[in-house]
């Protein structure tokens, strides 16, 4: 007689536990979903927390009406990709929006960055044998300068070596610096306001470019907004390993 008893017991229980279960799967689904939300809404904060502010875009907005130009934030490596301090980051994209790509025009950082921001420095050459040059001109005007530009004739006729040994003793010489003409080529610099500067960034089965830019401005956060123009770009450079 008791048998009965315990069978509707036993299938109350699992009714009970499906139905939590069930309760949890959509519970878990309904967290997933806020999480999407919260991670497009993060995105979309920091894409604009990323930005030049909409008084630069209107200030130069006949530069930037020229082909291949844009404004771009630099934020302080140091500060944003990871504050040892606290021991956390402001910043969810890779690199903490301190690195730009010109040919891919993205923040993010392992796509074949051209730039970064750093210590007060900017930089080019990030990862590998990826490797470029930069030189600061100073009193230069952005909208003068092009790849004929007697300032820009070096960066601009430079053939990157293909042999794996070459590329990393080019890396070397760049690195340490190396005087041409009387110009000294870096692959980092101090960060100038007001100069502007030419960058030459070799980045190895990515991407080659030559690109003029000038430092508007430095915010109070330490980010630095620049005015830049693609100035030419050259075929994808290739690595043939040593024999």
């Amino acid at each position: 007689m008791k048998h009965p008893y315990f069978s509707a017991l036993l299938f109350l229980a699992l009714l009970l536990t499906s139905l939590s279960t069930f309760a949890q799967t959509q519970s878990r689904e309904d967290l997933r979903k806020e999480l999407e939300a919260k991670r497009l809404e993060i995105d979309t904060l920091e894409k604009k927390f990323l930005s030049a502010s909409d008084e630069d875009c209107s200030t130069y907005a006949d530069f930037l009406r020229q082909p291949n130009t844009g404004l771009v934030r630099l934020m302080p490596r140091e500060v944003f990709d990871n504050d040892i301090k606290k021991g956390l980051k402001t910043l969810t994209i890779r690199g903490g929006g301190a690195y730009y790509s010109f040919s891919r025009l993205t923040h993010e950082y392992g796509y074949g960055s051209d730039i970064s921001l750093e210590q007060g420095y900017l930089s080019v050459g990030f990862a590998g044998a990826d490797y470029g040059m930069l030189v600061r001109l100073s009193e230069v005007p952005l909208e003068q300068l092009d790849s004929e530009h007697p300032a820009a004739r070096f960066l601009a006729g430079y053939t990157p070596p293909t042999l794996e040994s070459e590329i990393r003793k080019e890396h070397r010489r760049f690195s340490e610096g190396t005087e041409i003409n009387s110009i000294i080529y870096k692959t980092r610099l101090p960060m100038d306001v007001g100069s502007t500067y030419l960058l030459r960034s070799i980045t190895i089965d990515t991407s080659d470019v030559l690109v003029g830019f000038k430092v508007l401005r430095q915010d109070s956060d330490g980010s630095v907004v620049l005015l830049w123009k693609l100035l030419k770009k050259y075929q994808t450079p290739l690595m043939a390993r040593n024999r």
